[in-house]
């Protein structure tokens, strides 16, 4: 007792100590951005307030990015778009400051992060409001898709991101006792990231967060469709590495097309992207000639699984929000709905409730749910995919309506719809959708909706529902996709410990958690000598050169020592090895004394 009673005392001691000092906040200065590109403080000029009128069909690309609201099309400006050689230029200028900033310390990195959680804290309106306008979510969506997913990882990446970076020390084993074995995680140089244009704030931030903090430059070309935002979130970087003393031209984001692009994959270590299948396939060709890594997120048909024995008003609310996640059109989100026969009408009927009291309009007005397509023309691709199933015996039971829409922004828009009596022979249960369409069908049996869900060239996640826990986890471990919500949509992604990314069509790499982390990094394995200089490998002497007669015997029992099955075959092929050793000891012995 004389022993325990001071220990446990320090113990408290030290508790007590380190509560207090998680009281005291860090010392993290603010910065200052430029907000003038974003914000209308009275001198804009009439050239970029006026209404933008996109050009019918596919426009040609020029050597400008033309930006506008799509929700008002309201005019926001231009960005160049880059050629090949500016392109290289300023991954060569990333080159250069990445060699200086991975000698940098985990402290001067850490404190960056603390730099820009502090600012998207303080500055969420502006941020959101941003994202707002150059996609046509509203105002919660961008919260809960931008700035809590980007909080959320910084915060992983201050809790555990250093850790993950270690040297990780591994077993040796049994032929190499005398060896210490690690894997060390160095930083690859400078990472590419090509990002969509549905979360313009955490597409940028999640790529750079990471490949940052891991010792590493990035040049990030952001979409056509949201460089307005993508802009001026990189003064927000800028400022951040900045204040820390990080070298200038670390991180770069560029604006322009697919000759952008494809300038990019041919010059950076890694590339990372974001977006559609039929690209991502051109981006693995392309780097290809390079021979460097790539981690595609592509599209998604997410299922969504409902059975009988769920509180289905609970659920409904979860699956329109599902589907109309980041106004419905911004995110694949989820995209077939199965749900159990017994329950399939109560919960169409509250699916209907829900979906006609949403309404699709301006997001900034502040009094609708839904935001405007940012994608030119997507609504008629939205439209042709209705009318093919409703041509195949579909039927449309509930619609969202619209708000007030300016003439011009019309085709920007497509409310939320519920159909029901779809199967798979509809284009609407096979291609992505990327809007804020429910196609609702029955399922009867476990094995049933289970080989309806794999019936998909995709591969991105699931939900699925269940008042049994073990029964829901049961059907999402056989569905054939990379991340599985139980009884929740989309909780995965809050959880950025964990691996985002999906298979088949869906791509492959992972982003986000430890792989996403340790994938912007050379993985190096290590072996040293555990006990130098005293044990030192040595090579045995009858497989010394010239290889003794017995050679091969001997090798033979050093396999069966080191790995057979029992322990009497390994203490006979022992004995067998010392024979063996002995009699080459003197062999040589009797050479030597005959020379």
């Amino acid at each position: 007792m004389a022993f325990w009673w001071p220990l446990l005392v320090l113990i408290f001691a030290f508790a007590i100590c380190r509560f207090l000092l998680m009281l005291i906040p860090p010392k993290v200065p603010s910065i200052d951005v430029d907000t003038s590109d974003v914000l209308d403080d009275g001198s804009q000029t009439k050239e970029n307030s006026f209404i933008y009128i996109p050009s019918r069909g596919r426009a040609a690309q020029t050597d400008r990015v033309q930006c506008y609201e799509p929700a008002t099309m309201k005019y926001l400006g231009f960005f160049p778009a880059l050629t090949p050689d500016e392109v290289k230029d300023h991954v060569a200028q990333a080159r250069k400051a990445q060699k200086i900033w991975a000698t940098s310390s985990f402290k001067q990195r850490r404190q960056f992060l603390r730099i820009l959680l502090k600012y998207i804290i303080e500055h969420q309106e502006l941020i959101c409001e941003t994202s707002s306008r150059d996609t046509g979510k509203t105002m919660i969506d961008a919260s809960l898709g931008e700035i809590m997913t980007t909080c959320e990882k910084i915060t992983w990446l201050l809790s555990e991101g250093e850790q993950w970076l270690k040297p990780e020390y591994r077993s040796s084993g049994r032929s190499m006792l005398h060896k210490k074995s690690k894997v060390e995680f160095h930083p690859l140089g400078v990472v590419g990231a090509i990002v969509s244009w549905n979360y313009p704030f955490h597409n940028i931030f999640n790529p750079v967060l990471a490949a940052v903090f891991s010792g590493n430059g990035i040049v990030i070309k952001v979409s056509e469709h949201a460089s307005w935002s993508g802009c001026f979130y990189y003064h927000i970087i800028q400022a951040a590495l900045a204040a820390v003393g990080a070298p200038e031209n670390l991180v770069h984001v560029i604006t322009g097309f697919a000759e952008t692009g494809e300038a990019l994959v041919s010059s950076v270590d890694k590339i990372i992207f974001v977006g559609s299948p039929g690209v991502g396939k051109m981006i693995m060709r392309k780097a290809a000639e390079t021979l460097i890594p790539v981690t595609l997120e592509l599209g998604g048909k997410d299922a969504f699984i409902v059975c009988e024995d769920v509180d289905v008003p609970h659920v409904a609310q979860i699956a329109v929000r599902a589907a109309l996640q980041s106004s419905g059109q911004n995110c694949a989100g989820a995209e077939r709905y199965y749900v159990h026969r017994d329950v399939y009408s109560s919960f169409v009927a509250q699916v209907v409730k829900i979906v006609k009291s949403v309404c699709a309009g301006p997001p900034l007005a502040g009094k609708y749910d839904m935001g405007a397509i940012c994608v030119q023309e997507h609504a008629e691709k939205l439209q042709s995919l209705v009318d093919d199933a409703l041509n195949k015996g579909a039927e449309i039971v509930g619609r969202g309506s619209f708000g007030n829409l300016g003439e011009d922004a019309v085709d920007q828009f497509f409310p939320p719809t519920v159909i029901v009596n779809v199967n798979h022979t509809m284009k609407l249960m096979q291609e992505e959708t990327f809007g804020p369409i429910m196609p609702i069908m029955k399922f009867s049996t476990d094995e049933e909706v289970i080989k309806l869900a794999n019936d998909t060239n995709y591969g991105l996640g699931c939900a699925v529902f269940s008042g049994s826990q073990r029964r829901a986890k049961e059907i999402a471990s056989r569905l054939h996709c990379g991340v599985a919500a139980i009884n929740d949509f989309a909780s995965n992604y809050m959880c950025q410990s964990l691996p985002f990314g999906g298979v088949k069509h869906s791509g492959f790499g992972r982003f986000a958690g430890v792989e996403g982390l340790r994938a912007c990094c050379l993985v190096k394995s290590v072996v040293e000598d555990r006990w130098w200089p005293y044990i030192k490998t040595k090579i045995p002497k009858p497989i010394q050169y010239p290889v003794a007669e017995n050679g091969f015997e001997f090798q033979e029992s050093l396999v069966e020592t080191l790995y057979g099955l029992n322990v009497w075959d390994r203490l006979r092929a022992l004995v067998n090895l010392l024979k063996i050793l002995s009699e080459q000891n003197t062999h040589v012995s009797t050479v030597r004394r005959n020379q």
